[in-house]
């Protein structure tokens, strides 16, 4: 974790949770902090020539964008709390773990963080991206093409991804915390074409992924917030 927190910080695992349901803001994803049992894997197709479209509209958003319109598709997965009975405060870096299969030589994950207001304003706060083939840092990361690794098609890998930036937000009594994932949010970040190769801007052909997230007792994914306890606000 970032030596840089408030004092008295609680990690705190909030576990993805499902009935094999998650896709869109309709499904049955939920988020907690109970350790998930036996549940099915949640899975969405990635089609680089129809993924997942950013909530971003325009180069400027005063305040946090809205994830509602985007959010009802089929090829993302999203998880809710129910509303929260008291505020909840996070402060701090953000990280993910996935456990998760595709069909591909390479694809990405994506991950964001969104605060559901009681009128259904989705507020996107953070998020994280992490190709798969970056997924080694003892490989060099996205810095050193030399020593990245491709994956096994269908193999479960477990990603750790870190967010782009630290969060301040208070999710209030009555908000949700939600969790999106997805493999493409273009056109803010450039699609992911699920070949294995050095795609960007020269790769012309492209494969559709069959994407599986684990969330069981051996495979918990979780997003792990940082909040700060009540005596410290």
């Amino acid at each position: 974790m970032s030596p840089f927190f408030f004092p008295g910080t609680k990690w705190t695992k909030y576990y993805l949770h499902s009935d094999g349901k998650a896709n869109s803001s309709a499904g049955d994803g939920t988020l907690s902090t109970t350790p998930p049992g036996d549940e099915p894997a949640d899975k969405y197709t990635y089609d680089p020539m129809h993924p997942t479209l950013s909530a971003f509209k325009g180069p400027h958003v005063d305040g946090a964008v809205d994830t509602r319109a985007v959010s009802t598709g089929q090829d993302l997965l999203v998880y809710t709390t129910p509303p929260l009975e008291e505020d909840i405060e996070v402060v701090g870096p953000i990280t993910a773990k996935l456990h998760a299969a595709t069909s591909a030589r390479d694809t990405d994950w994506m991950v964001r963080l969104v605060d559901v207001h009681p009128d259904g304003y989705a507020a996107l706060l953070c998020d994280g991206v992490l190709r798969a083939r970056c997924r080694d840092p003892e490989r060099g990361g996205a810095f050193n093409s030399a020593k990245l690794s491709l994956i096994e098609p269908g193999k479960v890998y477990e990603y750790l991804i870190e967010f782009w930036r630290a969060t301040d937000n208070a999710f209030l009594k009555g908000h949700r915390i939600r969790i999106e994932i997805s493999s493409s949010y273009y056109t803010l970040y450039l699609r992911n074409l699920n070949t294995g190769a050095d795609n960007v801007g020269l790769e012309t052909s492209h494969a559709v992924a069959q994407q599986t997230i684990h969330h069981d007792a051996k495979r918990p994914s979780h997003v792990v917030l940082p909040v700060i306890p009540a005596r410290n606000r």
